[in-house]
């Protein structure tokens, strides 16, 4: 579980908008153009563009079964 101050903060490194957290492993973007997707491995966010690029075309609903 990620801090509720550290979420606050959080951005997506590509885009600058603001993340919500799913399913208590993925960091997902808001802008319905970039629609990408942070894993969070071991309880560290991994916010890297290259890794947000692999899931954004995996819908939001499926992220709760997929393990990053």
């Amino acid at each position: 579980m990620l801090p509720e101050d550290l979420l606050a903060i959080l951005v997506c490194p590509a885009c600058k908008t603001k993340v919500k957290f799913v399913a208590e492993k993925w960091l997902v973007c808001q802008n319905p153009n970039c629609r990408r997707k942070y894993p969070i491995k071991n309880d560290i966010p991994i916010m890297l563009i290259e890794e947000g690029d692999k899931y954004v075309d995996i819908p939001e609903e499926e992220l709760a079964d997929r393990e990053p």
